[in-house]
């Protein structure tokens, strides 16, 4: 059985036991089939032929990182950016953004530093770890 994209975002979505919306299988479906992180603009830029509004992506965006579909990202420059497969991976995990192009690619992969042990009566509930510097692709530009 060959499985697309899109049925691959309806399983999803339905396993959390909401209701399946067209914007929420489209949106997610596209960013599954992104290979990077998405701001807001971008996602919206992408589904331009789907008639999304700005309010509508937003709230599902929102409703896809509160069911753990995607995660968000928040880069140096202060722009959230998404990217499907949070369940898959978990969120901890590095983040790298390039100070050229603006990029921002998930590093699961790589091995975070060992847990930062925090006073008591704090608890972590999520760490949020950029790298800054100059991608593959804007270094072999130069």
């Amino acid at each position: 059985m060959v499985t697309t994209i899109e049925s691959q975002a309806e399983s999803l979505i339905r396993d959390t036991g909401a209701r399946l919306t067209k914007p929420r299988s489209r949106v997610l479906a596209y960013l599954l089939a992104q290979n990077k992180p998405l701001t807001h603009h971008d996602i919206q830029e992408g589904l331009a032929g789907d008639a999304l509004d700005s309010v509508t992506l937003y709230r599902v965006l929102e409703w896809l990182t509160e069911h753990e579909l995607v995660h968000r990202i928040a880069g140096a420059d202060q722009v959230w950016r998404f990217n499907a497969g949070a369940g898959q991976h978990g969120h901890q995990h590095a983040h790298f953004q390039c100070t050229r192009c603006e990029m921002v690619t998930c590093f699961t992969d790589i091995a975070l530093p060992a847990q930062i042990t925090l006073p008591t009566g704090f608890t972590s509930k999520q760490v949020d770890f950029l790298i800054k510097g100059v991608c593959n692709i804007c270094n072999a530009n130069k």
